[in-house]
């Protein structure tokens, strides 16, 4: 029996490793947090972050924000997780796109504040949410798209073993402008019976790790 139409749902990536990551919804009562740590890595994410064609950059207060997430969830359209490591907030990573009948598929993105980089925290975070996306959703599959510049998260697509799907030219408007990107997928045919948390624990651990890929919006 799926579970996946059901939300609030909080996902622990029970691996082994340290340290201990938590993925769940976002409240009301993170606002605080939330805005401290969006503040304090501006700099660190701007590369990376999604922007609007028009330059306009419109202000939603953060309740309406978490509303927004919870009803696209309970909708079935996305997976809005904050990511807590060892009971602190330092990040997002989203399943996007949901769609259901002859495709079922989506997307992921994430961003990872500066201090919670090099640690595996989001290797292992989006481990735990590809799981999720096959064994509770029942999804066929799932990409992830990556700038081509950004080299530590094509480190943690290489990690978790997604494959590489080509080149999307002027994919999406980063910074200030349509930026090209990589794209990786993995479906569930070529996950099979192996969890990609235990892919994540028999690759190599010398890659880096980078804080988001565009695809967060």
């Amino acid at each position: 029996m799926t579970t996946g139409t059901r939300w609030p749902v909080v996902l622990r990536v029970e691996d082994g490793l340290e340290p201990q990551i938590v993925l769940r919804p976002l409240t009301r009562r993170d606002r605080r947090a939330w805005v401290e740590l969006r503040s304090h890595n501006a700099f660190w994410l701007r590369p990376w972050d999604a922007t609007r064609p028009d330059g306009s950059a419109p202000r939603v207060r953060f309740q309406e924000f978490v509303r927004t997430l919870n009803a696209d969830a309970r909708a079935g359209r996305s997976r809005p997780f904050a990511i807590e490591v060892d009971g602190r907030l330092v990040g997002s990573l989203t399943l996007s796109s949901i769609i259901y009948g002859a495709l079922r598929s989506a997307s992921v993105g994430y961003w990872l504040a500066h201090a919670a980089t090099g640690r595996g925290t989001m290797t292992r975070s989006i481990a735990r949410l590809l799981d999720y996306a096959f064994e509770d959703l029942g999804l066929h599959r799932v990409e992830i798209c990556v700038r081509p510049e950004n080299t530590a998260s094509l480190a943690v697509v290489a990690r978790l073993g997604l494959r590489a799907e080509g080149r999307r030219e002027r994919f999406l408007h980063i910074d200030g402008q349509w930026r090209d990107h990589l794209a990786f997928a993995v479906t569930a045919e070529e996950r099979g019976s192996t969890r990609m948390a235990d892919r994540v624990l028999r690759a190599p651990r010398d890659h880096g790790e980078q804080t988001s890929t565009s695809a967060e919006v």
